[in-house]
């Protein structure tokens, strides 16, 4: 058998010999042994099953040689503290997305005082902000779209899981709702938004699906759409809540002017300072 501190070293040097984060074996190490971080810092001279020993080394070399990511290993990500499934249906959601969502009921606190309302997530993906926020916020009707049918289908499982009770249209970003006459209080979306000539991490590039990934030849693509629509889906008082690229800040403001030009907008720096957020409010 082998303790947790030689299971974790080898693991790490191994990482780190061939390129990969040593961070995201640790998740492996975790997922394998059903401990938390902090519990595995308190047991590192624990004797670890043989069993999970195999098991470890296994998910460790899956990620290592083969290039899946943790995630894809373990079937799940943790987000905004629940598990969400994922697979290669689906973006793996990110730390900055848990930023947008705890910026959107901060701002609905703000504008509407925990007032019943109506939000949209267009683009859901694997659920994250949409079934994140109808958990989160009772208050909260909440709806998502999403064009792809697969990954549809893991929102819905998502939201069965947590019970979260959100309504699923299947179609392209805003239709599913024009076409039903759908109006919202609150419209929040984190569209794809790497720019098609971009380079992107081939762990990236290679296991999460393209069509959750890239927007257009600048990135604004689905920026451009959403807003150019986004009023025959708002009611006249409302939230828009966008998570974009680092590097956007002024061509999103030059977009919110286009299509909003009497409204308050911000853009937000998420936790390592860079503009990732921006929130538009009409009221």
């Amino acid at each position: 058998m082998k303790t947790m501190r030689e299971l974790l070293k080898w693991a790490e040097d191994y990482a780190l010999e061939n390129g990969k984060e040593d961070s995201a074996v640790k998740l492996l190490l975790m997922h394998v042994t059903g401990k938390e971080s902090y519990e595995i810092l308190a047991d590192m001279n624990m004797q670890v099953p043989v069993e999970q020993v195999e098991e470890f080394e296994r998910c460790v070399k899956t990620y290592v040689e083969q290039n899946i990511p943790v995630q894809h290993i373990m079937g799940y990500e943790t987000f905004f503290g629940h598990k969400f499934i994922v697979n290669d249906d689906v973006l793996i959601p990110r730390f900055e997305t848990e930023e947008l969502v705890a910026n959107v009921l901060s701002t609905y606190d703000d504008v509407f005082d925990g007032a019943p309302v109506k939000v949209v997530d267009v683009g859901t993906g694997s659920g994250a902000i949409g079934v994140t926020l109808a958990v989160e916020e009772p208050n909260m009707e909440v709806t998502v779209t999403e064009l792809s049918e697969a990954a549809l289908e893991v929102a819905k499982q998502n939201a069965s899981n947590l019970g979260a009770n959100v309504t699923f249209y299947q179609g392209d970003m805003l239709q599913p709702l024009i076409e039903r006459g759908l109006k919202f209080d609150i419209l929040v979306s984190n569209p794809p938004y790497i720019p098609l000539t971009e380079d992107v991490d081939p762990l990236v590039k290679d296991n999460e699906p393209h069509l959750a990934l890239f927007g257009g030849e600048d990135g604004l693509k689905f920026y451009r759409q959403i807003l150019k629509d986004a009023h025959k889906v708002v009611n006249e008082k409302n939230i828009i809540a966008f998570e974009h690229a680092y590097n956007h800040k002024e061509a999103m403001a030059e977009l919110v002017k286009q299509h909003f030009p009497n409204s308050k907008f911000e853009t937000l720096k998420d936790l390592n300072g860079k503009d990732r957020m921006t929130i538009i409010i009409n009221n």
